[in-house]
């Protein structure tokens, strides 16, 4: 599969240590989490999955150890209506279209922090692309794909001050895009 994340990052994730990997989809899960969190909190019966969604970026954040549940919240996650999708089903409305990014950014982020797999880490990194990718051709005059590139460089460069203050500020820059968006959408 080609992918859309720099040779030079998968390069380096490859190459790093589990921490590497860890950090890295740390850092791409927390800046998808408003995408999921944000649009599904108050979502009738959907308290349960949001509430497995924060605790899992919330953890994903201790780098020096893998979660130790890691395969447990893979079972659960695969059981959000986002990733049960039936493949003669089409997601077509704007919110659902980036919680199902969001829930495929942590379903590879959780085996790739148990396991340190770097291809995991990468598969994480191209669906979080992925989704940028999407939100600038539907929202003009965004760099969102850009920014994903550069703070996924930036995360393995091994000078991380300021990543989570940047993940956590592009997270809400994206979920208003998204709004903004689904607010002018019909559907």
């Amino acid at each position: 599969m080609e992918t859309l994340v720099e040779e030079a990052v998968a390069t380096t994730l490859r190459n790093g240590d589990g921490d590497t990997v860890r950090l890295y989809v740390a850092a791409c899960v927390e800046r998808m989490a408003p995408l999921f969190v944000g649009l599904r909190a108050g979502g009738g019966g959907r308290e349960g999955d949001v509430d497995l969604y924060a605790e899992s970026v919330h953890d994903l954040w201790h780098v020096d150890r893998p979660l130790s549940d890691a395969e447990e919240r893979v079972r659960v996650l695969e059981r959000f209506p986002e990733l049960r999708q039936k493949d003669d089903e089409v997601i077509t409305d704007v919110v659902g279209i980036y919680a199902f990014f969001a829930a495929l950014v942590l379903r590879h982020a959780l085996p790739a922090n148990g396991s340190g797999n770097p291809e995991d880490a990468v598969s994480c990194g191209h669906a979080a692309l992925t989704a940028m990718g999407m939100l600038d051709q539907n929202v003009v005059g965004t760099g969102f794909r850009a920014q994903e590139h550069r703070l996924q460089s930036l995360s393995v460069s091994g000078d991380t001050a300021g990543l989570w203050e940047a993940s956590t500020e592009a997270g809400r820059e994206r979920f208003r895009a998204v709004l903004g968006h689904s607010a002018g959408s019909p559907g």
